[in-house]
């Protein structure tokens, strides 16, 4: 009901409100407080892409652990210079990451806001895009977009809200992880004092990019699917071609693995559900590199194969959807070809964030916010449509909505950009919403 009473009423009644008069629709409906804030943003809008070129300008590709650390100082100095208690989190050795920042606001009043970024992005030192360049009201740059450009609308937030006079007694967590390109395993421990903060908190913003469909409409994440991977192993008799399918020879590991796999997109798809074999390697004999995610196989065309090996993920909406999937998946092997047996393994990933009431609770006081600025009511995002995310660690202990981020292209590639016109927007939104959730 809530969805589609956004759905409908708000569009309609903002751009009705807006035709009228957009200048005093928006000076009605925010407080003194809220207008100063505003006024901040609009005044420091050159700082925040100053700050977002110093930042991009440092590269920090999630192993380059120096440039992570470095642009993690830079975001350090700009929380500390608004009150909050700051901290580096180091990972242990083994997990070969740069460690998360952190910084609270210790106060006693209001919602406890969990703000979440990463420092990271997919551009190692060895790439050769690594510079941020403007072009008029756009800027390229590595994780201009993804998402140094949501780093610094969470700052600029913060900023004007400490301008405005508002930040006092207030309780915020800032969450900006090193390696959310390529998170350090186990994720039990790359992620404990993420999980950690999210039981202490109300309400947690994810500022990863901003998303609009092709009518221009913006969505907001209310949920997200999970990422896991699974891990196909076939054995089968090794013999001579010319007695494939016979009694005591079998059909060999390569056919069993391809049962396997025609049956799993065969029977297990339903809405919301993906899994997706990734590499197959089969012969007589195979070697998978796991941690380099390539292999090698050896056979011959006159010999059965002996051995077939098939790695892939799942992607589901909950946790329930999840186990189903990997019991159904376990079935499926239950019943091999003659002469094969298979295995199955399970790697746990980034969980899933399931819509809930509590997330459309905050997306409906974003879309307050948005009506406040004039601009249209943002919708609730198809998951399918969006990649794991941090917030996710957090979603089983705290409602909460992401893609607050910058306006951009070109995620992930040498073309990535960000809008530089919208930042402001972007500012001013992010902080009257922590605004108002503090309240």
């Amino acid at each position: 009901m809530l969805r589609t009473l956004v759905h409908r009423i708000l569009p309609a009644a903002v751009g009705a409100a807006l035709a009228l008069a957009p200048s005093a629709v928006r000076a009605q409906q925010l407080s003194p407080e809220e207008r100063r804030i505003a006024a901040y943003v609009d005044a420091h809008a050159d700082d925040a892409i100053a700050l977002l070129e110093r930042t991009v300008n440092v590269n920090s590709g999630t192993h380059n652990l120096a440039g992570v650390r470095q642009v993690g100082d830079i975001f350090r100095a700009q929380l500390d210079s608004l009150g909050f208690e700051t901290r580096w989190v180091e990972l242990p050795d083994s997990l070969h990451r740069a460690g998360h920042l952190f910084a609270e606001l210790r106060g006693r009043r209001g919602k406890r806001v969990l703000v979440i970024g990463h420092l990271d992005t997919v551009f190692e030192p060895g790439s050769p895009f690594q510079r941020f360049v403007r072009s008029g009201p756009t800027a390229s740059g590595p994780g201009s977009n993804d998402m140094k450009g949501g780093d610094v609308i969470a700052i600029y937030a913060l900023r004007a809200l400490r301008a405005a006079g508002v930040l006092r007694d207030r309780r915020i967590i800032v969450a900006f992880t090193g390696d959310e390109e390529a998170p350090g395993r186990p994720l039990s421990v790359a992620r404990a004092e993420l999980i950690e903060a999210g039981r202490r908190s109300d309400a947690a913003l994810e500022f990863e990019g901003a998303s609009r469909e092709e009518d221009g409409t913006e969505t907001v994440v209310t949920s997200r699917r999970s990422s896991s991977g699974w891990t196909l192993s076939v054995r089968a008799r090794p013999a001579h071609s010319s007695g494939i399918f016979a009694e005591g020879v079998g059909s060999g590991a390569i056919y069993e693995a391809a049962r396997v796999l025609d049956a799993f997109q065969s029977t297990l798809r339903e809405p919301g559900l993906t899994f997706s074999p990734g590499m197959i390697l089969g012969g007589t004999e195979v070697q998978l590199d796991t941690g380099q995610s390539r292999g090698t196989a050896f056979g011959k065309s006159n010999v059965i194969a002996a051995t077939a090996i098939a790695t892939g993920d799942i992607r589901t909406l909950t946790d329930e959807q999840l186990q189903r999937t990997r019991e159904r998946m376990r079935q499926v092997l239950a019943t091999p070809l003659a002469g094969a047996q298979s295995s199955i393994t399970f790697s746990d990933g980034y969980p899933s964030m399931p819509p809930t009431p509590g997330n459309l609770e905050i997306l409906g006081v974003l879309n307050g916010v948005n009506r406040s600025l004039g601009l249209a009511a943002a919708a609730p995002n198809d998951p399918g449509r969006r990649g794991a995310g941090d917030i996710s660690f957090v979603a089983p202990y705290v409602s909460g909505i992401g893609g607050l981020g910058a306006h951009g292209t070109g995620s992930h590639t040498e073309r990535e950009t960000v809008n530089l016109e919208t930042l402001p927007q972007q500012i001013k939104r992010a902080a009257l919403l922590i605004y108002r959730l503090t309240r």
